[in-house]
């Protein structure tokens, strides 16, 4: 059996975490940003966690991880 190939989007977009959970980054932070709030830019720095519902979907996409 051949090795499974990862996928290098997946892999440069999210990284698992210790518990095993996958660490994303925030969308709508990369341009538009005098309309939005110091605030929201701020909250938008934060990582992220993939959602439960998208967790098997990520984990095919890196099979190794």
């Amino acid at each position: 059996m051949p090795k499974m190939k990862t996928r290098r989007a997946a892999a440069k977009r999210f990284k698992i975490t210790g518990s095993g959970e996958f660490k994303r980054s925030k969308a709508f932070h990369s341009h538009i940003l005098e309309s939005k709030s110091p605030k929201r830019k701020r909250n938008l720095r934060k990582a992220g966690l993939v959602s439960k519902s998208d967790h098997e979907r990520v984990s095919k996409m890196l099979p190794y991880a």
